[in-house]
């Protein structure tokens, strides 16, 4: 399958590093990936492997601060940027594919961006889906959370380890040990990213009736950094009524990587189909 990588201009002119999968005919429609906390758009083998053999288009980005994009890890001045950054990356995949039909698929920390950029601007899309995104408190470290608090006012881009427990994000050993030899992978955050999510999250989930957009929710039921119950919360007040929610009891966070990779993929490729018609 043809792969390519650039750079694009995201949110106040700041480069950002992203990756396209792509199928050997023309795309059916497109994927655009928005990755989660401390990792990065490569990490998505399991949707690229599913999708572009079926005629769709991948396309991901890291994030300011992660993966291959410049900025101090782990750290935004303000929410914007990362709605900035959605809103450029979707432009730029307009730019290459005009004209097909597009979805956004969030995960965690990526979840809960794309859901407030859709909320925010109202784009063109055929669907969204989010996978188990950052509808709730995270689960750190009563001493994170004490720090961050603490340091919102006094340095908010001191940097600050976030203790994430990879073991956390799937019931696959391999892609453990995969996550944890990744060069690109970091665990760190600053107060003022915690400020600004908190922000983000609290302002989302009070304008969940507001999404129309088609919309599909996976969780994995027993995601132990990202409380599931925030997005069941969440999933009930959307007011749309084109909106599925598929939880897989006893997954991790990562249900995409997880044991069940193969039936969350068949979901989401039978979701997606459903939507293309």
């Amino acid at each position: 399958m043809p792969h390519q990588e650039g750079r694009f201009s995201g949110a106040g002119s700041q480069g950002l590093h992203y990756q396209c999968w792509e199928p050997d005919a023309r795309p059916r429609a497109i994927v655009a990936v928005v990755h989660g906390f401390g990792e990065h758009g490569g990490r998505y083998g399991n949707v690229v492997r599913h999708l572009v053999p079926r005629g769709y288009a991948v396309y991901a980005f890291d994030h300011r601060g992660h993966g291959r994009s410049p900025g101090q890890r782990g750290h935004i001045n303000a929410w914007s940027e990362f709605r900035g950054d959605v809103r450029e990356f979707l432009n730029l995949i307009r730019r290459e594919q005009s004209q097909r039909p597009t979805f956004l698929l969030g995960h965690s920390l990526g979840g809960l961006i794309a859901i407030e950029y859709v909320l925010r601007e109202a784009p063109e899309l055929s669907g969204l889906i989010v996978s188990n995104p950052l509808l709730a408190p995270a689960r750190l470290s009563l001493v994170v959370r004490a720090a961050a608090a603490v340091l919102a006012h006094l340095a908010p881009s001191v940097a600050v380890k976030t203790g994430l427990d990879a073991a956390a994000i799937s019931r696959d050993p391999a892609v453990v040990q995969q996550y944890r030899d990744d060069a690109l992978v970091h665990s760190t955050g600053t107060p003022r990213l915690n400020t600004e999510v908190d922000a983000a999250r609290k302002w989302t989930g009070e304008h969940a009736a507001d999404l129309q957009v088609p919309f599909m929710m996976i969780l994995g039921g027993a995601d132990r950094l990202v409380p599931p119950a925030g997005g069941r919360r969440f999933f009930e007040r959307v007011a749309g009524a084109d909106k599925e929610l598929k939880e897989y009891p006893g997954t991790y966070h990562e249900p995409h990587n997880d044991i069940i990779a193969e039936q969350v993929m068949t979901d989401l490729k039978r979701w997606l189909e459903a939507h293309l018609a």
